[in-house]
């Protein structure tokens, strides 16, 4: 059995830690720097990664070839079928004039105002998507629809990026805080409480910072009434039922009651007309041929939201699940960090998974909505077209992140930051952040460093519930800079080789909300500690 070193470098746990963060950092250097297509980037991360897993960690060549191979196989199943499914059923709403029937709905419904038109979308709807589906979904169907209304289409991507954050701890029905629960041990309903005292702050801001990004200061005092709105309906909605009814159900709650409680708000108050936000003439004449009723325009996103609910409530995904322990990796490798607990590697492969059910969405749409066989097999081969890139990107990127973990780096990497004494305060969140941003999943980031962040907390005499919660809350704030979210968002609209520019574009909002969560953790730890549960 391998036994993952912890200080190789020179006995050091300081220089080992600046070296094991290298293959992130080639990662983020390649991506905001050189502005290179995110498959090279990653691809540049993952030989780092096992050139420095193999010599200096003294990983086996077999063993390193085995963890990106289980990472890579995990990427394509469930993490890319669940995107490949979302993107064909959005190809048949294109198809079947169903998504230029929702842009009808938006434009007759909703005030001619671009930036209403944003908050709307990229943060009510595309929370909805996110809970549904996740894994740069919502930010490939968001990016297209703010396009279609008259963004520029880096705009459209980073905005539904930034905002592509207050759901995702609480994404699939609450999996990622479930995780969380079982790798450190703590009460999953007293981690999705804590996760719904902090994140609500973070919704609150959202709708505000990103229209202030947008519009500047004076669309702020234009806007305010329905940003307190929009933000503080999903921020209410967030925090109720994550504390008081059902961490599970809190994506699904927040998102659709911000959509209908904005909406409603906007039929009985405008902002005043203002020429530079107006929808350009040309967005607003455009013809619709097909004569498909605006509210049509639903149809496909209310039949994947029935579907995926319905799915997840009967546990239908564990229908013929079959638990592969990964050959030659499974149980091969010891934990130093934990006391050389051996570390499974179980590839738990789900031929009903959220993907399935997001599948048999697009299957039930195609046939109300009149799609022909062959429209739908050209479908098929639009999603494939549109898709293989971002595939072939996640595979790498999440190779690279298994590489990590097997091979002992991650743990070296946490062992250092959670090592700085009071500080790890600060750098909690930014655990989480790392996990997620190489991952693309806040589910993984929790599997990652959930447990670490415990110990962390116990040994500093720190609230243990506090800093679990905080590696979540932390790590959705990665989901923005992720070459996963980013690579299939680029791939929908247009715009391959370009992640570096929506990387670099991201990257700042991405640590400013992060260090906001670390902020708030301080407060929470030391001034305000009767708010931790438990």
């Amino acid at each position: 059995m391998f036994q993952q070193l912890i200080t190789p470098v020179g006995g050091s746990l300081g220089l080992s830690t600046i070296v094991a963060i290298l293959p992130v950092a080639v990662v983020l250097l390649l991506l905001g720097v050189l502005r290179r297509a995110a498959w090279q980037a990653a691809l540049s991360g993952l030989i780092v990664g096992l050139v420095i897993a193999v010599t200096l960690w003294q990983m086996p060549v077999g063993l390193a070839l085995d963890a990106t191979a289980n990472g890579a196989v995990f990427a394509v199943w469930p993490v890319m079928w669940i995107v490949l499914a979302a993107l064909l059923l959005y190809n048949i709403a294109v198809a079947t004039g169903r998504f230029d029937a929702f842009r009808a709905w938006v434009l007759e419904y909703l005030p001619n105002d671009r930036r209403v038109v944003l908050v709307v979308l990229a943060f009510c709807f595309g929370a909805l998507l996110e809970g549904i589906a996740g894994f740069g979904t919502p930010i490939a169907i968001i990016g297209s629809l703010l396009i279609m209304v008259g963004f520029k289409p880096m705009d459209a991507l980073v905005f539904a990026l930034i905002f592509d954050t207050a759901p995702v701890a609480f994404g699939a029905l609450g999996v990622p805080i479930t995780v969380l629960g079982a790798v450190s041990g703590l009460p999953a309903h007293q981690l999705g409480q804590m996760v719904g005292r902090q994140l609500p702050v973070m919704a609150f801001i959202l709708p505000f910072y990103v229209t202030a990004l947008y519009g500047g200061w004076r669309s702020i005092k234009a806007l305010w009434p329905m940003l307190v709105v929009a933000g503080g309906s999903f921020a209410v909605f967030q925090a109720i039922t994550s504390n008081y009814i059902n961490y599970a159900l809190t994506d699904v709650l927040a998102s659709l009651g911000s959509l209908v409680v904005t909406v409603l708000f906007l039929q009985s108050w405008k902002p005043a007309y203002d020429a530079e936000f107006a929808i350009e003439d040309h967005v607003l004449d455009a013809e619709r041929t097909s004569g498909i009723s605006p509210w049509q325009g639903w149809v496909p996103w209310v039949i994947v939201s029935i579907v995926v609910i319905v799915w997840t409530l009967l546990n239908i995904a564990n229908i013929g699940q079959q638990l592969i322990h990964w050959p030659g990796l499974d149980k091969a490798i010891s934990i130093t960090l934990y006391h050389g607990k051996p570390y499974a590697a179980v590839w738990g492969f789900q031929p009903l998974a959220t993907g399935t059910a997001i599948l048999v969405s697009a299957v039930i749409t195609a046939f109300v909505t009149g799609l022909s066989p062959a429209g739908f097999f050209k479908c098929i081969g639009t999603t494939i077209r549109q898709a293989w890139i971002a595939v072939v990107t996640v595979m790498l990127i999440v190779g690279l992140a298994y590489l990590l973990n097997y091979s002992g780096l991650a743990y070296t990497l946490g062992l250092g930051l959670a090592s700085t004494g009071h500080l790890f305060i600060l750098f909690s969140p930014f655990l989480g952040w790392i996990a997620v941003m190489l991952s693309g999943s806040d589910t993984s980031g929790n599997a990652l460093f959930g447990n670490l962040q415990t110990v962390a907390a116990r040994q500093l005499h720190l609230n243990p519930i506090l800093f679990a919660a905080t590696n979540s809350s932390g790590g959705v704030m990665g989901k923005m800079i992720s070459p996963q979210n980013i690579a299939t968002g680029v791939s929908v609209v247009g715009m391959v080789g370009q992640e570096g520019k929506v990387f670099a574009r991201t990257f700042i909002h991405s640590v400013v909300f992060t260090v906001l969560i670390a902020i708030l953790v301080a407060v929470q730890q030391y001034l305000i500690p009767w708010i931790i549960p438990g």
